[in-house]
């Protein structure tokens, strides 16, 4: 039996995804990403350059993800790290205050929406990293979901809050129930909807209480002054980065989440735009969209964590990955026109319908693939460079991240069509299915990992 301070301790992980999870279905996906469809005008010319600014993003996180890994290895400190990469999230989500429709400036808004991104990115790293010190490995699948869930759960409630309270229909000025924003916000200069950046904010810095109160850390024994941790950080991750491809199950592993999970967040953060300019949606009705889609992800993150815990990660990955994989090819079949072929006329719901139960789907296969994905690096990585293994995580996340991004712009911008801009989805996802073959469901459990030599300080 778990005691009441470890309890509190996972409570306190916990709080992290729900204190976090609304820069993604908020700003990323379901609100401020349709926002600046409204504001450009131009469903096309939004979402190429929604992919080009997100995509930079990625390749910064990229570069830095595992060397930050490595030096919180060697200080044996994970807190400050997040104290700081949170204070990067309150500043960059709050700034999204200023993207007024009359001032608007597109380079300040996606400079001010990457720091954000950047800070719960890697505020993401640390506190994935003490997953596997909150319970032994046969729980640690139903502790991930539990975790996806929470987060889920917590992007819902805003979610419902902005579309209720906040988020003003374009034309009409009122909310989804039909009242005006509340606390006299203007709805002719769309400040129920910029009031997004500020919320998710506040939520974040309300709700990470929990978390610095309840997760502590263990004092590592040989924990390193910062300016050491840096440079042996340096040397430990380079010694870890040459040998990785003689551990071939990490390496596959690595190589297969660095396209699938590609994939996925070009379905998330294109998805509410996608939607606002192919079915000609608005904030309101992508919002709608949007929580379908979150009760998916938390209900099926909740079942996806105990059949992880029953039948191992790499299963539950690989049948998210093909239900993922449909969903984009009946995406690229649906317009305001044609769903999966059968010609519809102009004024027909079965498109908006056929997109809503495909974003029900993504939002449930989603949250079982992220959530078993988390459970999976842990059975592959090194327990004392988990941190620094975490890292190598973002990075594979990252290392493509700018593809998926700068595929949709480029496929958009040469297409014209917001259609063609899901091909490179399919590629991504198809990619990360094969190479999920050579991935073992336990990794290497002879520790390979322990032939990385430890630097002479250690």
């Amino acid at each position: 039996m778990a005691t009441e301070a470890e309890k509190k301790r996972i409570w306190g992980w916990y709080a992290f995804d729900w204190a976090s999870q609304p820069y993604n279905t908020l700003l990323l996906t379901f609100i401020f990403g349709p926002y600046i469809k409204e504001l450009m005008g131009d469903g096309a010319r939004a979402q190429a350059i929604w992919g080009y600014g997100i995509g930079a993003t990625g390749i910064v996180i990229a570069v830095l993800a595992p060397l930050l890994g490595a030096i919180a290895d060697q200080s044996g400190s994970r807190r400050r790290f997040i104290w700081l990469f949170s204070l990067l999230y309150v500043v960059g989500a709050y700034g999204l205050w200023w993207t007024a429709p009359g001032d608007f400036n597109v380079f300040t808004t996606m400079l001010l929406f990457a720091i954000g991104l950047i800070g719960m990115e890697f505020a993401t790293i640390f506190t994935n990293a003490m997953l596997p010190d909150l319970g032994p490995k046969e729980k640690l699948g139903r502790i991930s979901g539990t975790g996806w869930a929470v987060g889920y759960l917590g992007g819902l409630v805003t979610l419902v809050l902005m579309l209720v309270l906040l988020a003003e229909n374009a034309t009409t000025g009122k909310t989804l129930i039909g009242i005006d924003p509340i606390f006299g916000l203007d709805a002719s200069a769309r400040e129920g909807t910029r009031a997004v950046g500020p919320l998710s904010a506040i939520w974040y810095a309300v709700f990470m209480i929990p978390f610095f109160l309840w997760v502590k850390e263990t004092p590592k024994p040989n924990a390193k002054p910062i300016r050491r941790a840096i440079s042996d950080g340096k040397a430990e991750l380079m010694a870890s980065l040459s040998l990785l491809p003689k551990q071939r199950s990490l390496f596959a592993y690595l190589g297969s989440s660095m396209f699938y999970r590609d994939a996925l967040n070009g379905f998330y953060v294109f998805g509410g735009i996608y939607a606002a300019g192919v079915l000609g949606w608005s904030v309101i009705e992508v919002g709608i969209f949007g929580i379908i889609a979150v009760v998916s992800g938390a209900l099926f993150a909740w079942l996806g964590g105990r059949m992880d815990d029953r039948f191992g990660p790499k299963r539950v990955i690989f049948v998210s990955i093909l239900v993922l994989l449909g969903l984009a090819v009946a995406a690229f079949y649906t317009s305001r026109t044609e769903v999966m072929g059968l010609q519809v006329g102009p004024d027909s719901r079965l498109p908006d319908l056929t997109f809503y139960a495909i974003g029900a789907l993504i939002g449930g296969a989603g949250g079982t693939l992220q959530s078993a994905s988390r459970t999976m690096m842990v059975r592959q990585a090194n327990g004392g460079r988990m941190t620094e293994a975490f890292g190598l995580y973002a990075l594979a996340g990252k290392a493509s991240s700018f593809l998926a991004p700068l595929l949709i712009g480029l496929f958009t911008d040469l297409s014209g069509s917001q259609q063609f801009g899901v091909l490179p989805i399919i590629l991504l996802f198809l990619i990360g299915l094969i190479l999920l073959i050579w991935v073992k469901p336990d990794g290497e459990r002879a520790d390979t990992w322990s032939v990385i030599p430890s630097s002479p300080s250690s």
